[in-house]
């Protein structure tokens, strides 16, 4: 699959599943619900405490296999990648970003705001690499 085309998924289908390595070796899956910011990285909102986040610190190998939100009878792409963890401050307006290209503007952008900064939250970046499957059946 062409990485625009998967991009363009990420823009409509926002259920998700990350795949991150355990120090043991072992995939660690989290369901996540993932936006793409302005310069086409997938974005997910996370707490700084999450353990897919102390994975990705480690090791920055991502693995993300998107859905539509009715699970079957629509196109699904797994999506491989290398991920930046960014933590707060500098999370902040990311993550404002992340919600208004999911759920669009909210009611509140103060307690929003501080939301984020109550739940430690971070914005997990993934630069995609490859986009698959190519083929069907």
């Amino acid at each position: 699959m062409d990485l625009d085309e998967a991009r363009d998924l990420v823009r409509r289908q926002h259920r998700a599943v990350l795949a991150t390595w355990r120090p043991d070796g072992t995939p660690q899956l989290s369901p996540v619900v993932a936006g793409l910011d302005a310069d086409g990285y997938v974005v997910i909102s996370t707490r700084e405490t999450a353990y897919k986040v102390r994975n990705l610190r480690r090791d920055p190998r991502a693995y993300l296999c998107l859905f539509p939100d009715s699970f079957f009878g629509g196109r699904w792409v797994q999506l491989d990648g290398t991920v930046t963890v960014v933590s707060l401050p500098e999370a902040m307006e990311p993550l404002v970003e992340y919600y208004r290209g999911i759920s669009g503007e909210h009611p509140d952008w103060d307690g929003y705001r501080a939301a984020m900064v109550r739940e430690r939250r971070v914005i997990v970046r993934m630069g995609i690499t490859r986009a698959g499957p190519d083929v069907f059946g």
